[in-house]
């Protein structure tokens, strides 16, 4: 690749301790002007969203156990992509310079003459007993936060920890990266007379819907840890703050805690969903299995608004029909006076909020928001001989026109767009149901359904992988789909809404947990 005279820039970004959401706007800002992205096993790849599809995307490692790229590479990637005049964005997790080798990266940036910035990130020090229900500093417990690292550079001839001051500390320890050390710390902390009786945790992937809490003291942490399997990354918290736990443990209490959800949406659409199943504690997996595209012509779309005046009802199937619908309504040099007169139908709330973006009330919003709803509302007004328009998908149930022809209306089904499977990543979809990471599958329609059945080579497969897995449905027709796909259906909305598919998968979490909860109490241990 040619060289070019426009100077590259370096952005080491602190991506946080895992929730995507505790990304810093300035971290975004950088993230979508990147050409390229060197990212390590901390960061949460969910932040990869906001980069262009055309950014280069490396991953670079940075895991305490394992292979990973050496650090003079890394240093090295990212002097080369900036020399060639990139916008070069390191994404490190945690905080740069908070036990993050940001320093060293920022040094050899800085020797080879190139420009950076440094964008601060959440550490996790502090997010992650936070997730945990554990404040680091309390006026009346711990006056002072001591960061120690948990893992020392193996080439040092002797530690500089100095763990006689760190006994004597009344205030709280946090140590990073040091579960693989934990007998080493609790040991060298006891010999220098730290209490056994003080409290300490243990958090794993804290702040992500896998977290996981380990409480104990330093007597017996070492042992406790043992038997939970806690591995790295984690956070290690000593002092009597870890007492607060039971009281403040705000987060692993959400309802959907330690759920993933998989949402199949088109992704412009994703955002609202995933943010539903974020706030009650869980994670949203995007993987949009349709793409909304225009049609390959506007030809019938034309021809229906050359004669607007000649129609009664304008009906909306869809929220996807609207915008395409009203923009080439003024791309036409027409305007919303075109359809004065006109009696508008939109399918549910969604579909009506956008219509108002263009100045436009419904007229008519039926209680179930599906063709046998619209049917339902249109029941005893005047249908035979009136001229109706109907812009919506180019594949599409033809229940609507069909029925309102039958009643004697005169019926024009024109496409505004249509939908095409998007790429999809399908070895690592694959992977996430083999090793059981996505615990409920949503579907918002019938060709999100179809979409993500043909990802499969058979249906021997697609059952395999998401037998045990519990699926979740907008409303029956999209449940009628996932059903004849072979699909068993744990979870269908009271209403066809994104917000009612939210609450119907907690309540089914919910009840879920709660027998879990009543089995655990009865059996041997818990019976009286």
């Amino acid at each position: 690749m040619a060289a070019t005279t426009r100077a590259g820039r370096v952005f080491l970004v602190g991506a946080g301790p895992g929730d995507p959401k505790l990304l810093t706007l300035r971290g975004k800002e950088c993230l979508e002007q990147a050409d390229v992205v060197l990212y390590d096993y901390l960061a949460n790849e969910a932040l990869l969203q906001h980069t262009a599809p055309q950014a280069e995307r490396l991953y670079v490692g940075r895991r305490g156990r394992g292979q990973y790229r050496d650090q003079l590479e890394i240093n090295r990637l990212l002097i080369d992509h900036a020399r060639l005049g990139k916008c070069v964005v390191r994404l490190k997790g945690g905080d740069p310079f908070v036990f993050g080798r940001g320093g060293e990266e920022a040094e050899a940036v800085a020797a080879a003459g190139l420009e950076f910035e440094v964008v601060p990130g959440v550490t996790a020090a502090v997010a992650a007993p936070a997730y945990a229900g554990i404040p680091v500093t309390h006026r009346t417990m711990a006056s002072t936060v001591t960061f120690v690292t948990g893992h020392e550079d193996p080439t040092k001839d002797r530690s500089h920890i100095e763990w006689t001051r760190l006994a004597t500390v009344h205030g709280t320890l946090v140590f990073l990266m040091g579960m693989t050390n934990l007998p080493n710390i609790v040991q060298c902390l006891r010999a220098e007379g730290k209490e056994g009786a003080t409290p300490v945790a243990v958090i794993r992937w804290g702040t992500r819907v896998s977290q996981r809490t380990v409480v104990g003291t330093l007597d017996d942490i070492v042992e406790k840890a043992a038997a939970a399997q806690m591995e790295p990354p984690t956070v290690i918290v000593i002092g009597e703050v870890v007492r607060l736990r039971s009281q403040l443990n705000w987060f692993e209490r959400r309802p959907l805690f330690g759920t993933r959800v998989l949402v199949t949406r088109p992704k412009p659409q994703a955002a609202v969903f995933s943010d539903l199943i974020h706030a009650q504690g869980g994670e949203a997996v995007e993987c949009p299995t349709i793409e909304v595209t225009p049609p390959e012509d506007w030809s019938s779309l034309d021809a229906a608004l050359a004669r607007l005046s000649t129609y009664e009802w304008l009906i909306f199937t869809s929220v996807n029909g609207v915008a395409p619908f009203m923009t080439r309504l003024f791309e036409t040099k027409r305007d919303v006076r075109a359809l004065a007169g006109m009696t508008i139908c939109c399918i549910g709330p969604r579909t009506a909020d956008a219509l108002a973006a263009f100045g436009l009330r419904a007229d008519v919003i039926p209680e179930q928001f599906q063709a046998e709803g619209i049917l339902d509302a249109l029941a005893g007004r005047p249908i035979r001989g009136a001229h109706v328009l109907i812009p919506r998908a180019l594949v599409a149930r033809e229940l609507l026109p069909e029925q309102l022809r039958a009643q004697g209306a005169t019926v024009d089904v024109v496409p505004v767009y249509r939908t095409i499977r998007p790429a999809v990543a399908t070895d690592r979809l694959v992977a996430q149901l083999r090793a059981g990471e996505i615990n409920v599958i949503s579907f918002t329609s019938s060709s999100t359904v179809r979409n993500f059945v043909e990802l499969f080579a058979t249906r021997e497969e697609l059952l395999r992988l998401v037998g045990s897995t519990t699926v979740a449905c907008i409303g029956p027709v999209t449940a009628a789909t996932a059903r004849e796909a072979g699909l068993t259906v744990h979870i269908m909305a009271a209403q066809n809404t994104i917000p009612a598919l939210a609450e119907a998968i907690v309540q089914h979490v919910e009840s879920r947990n709660a027998r879990r909860v009543r089995s655990a109490s009865s059996g041997p241990s818990g019976s009286r």
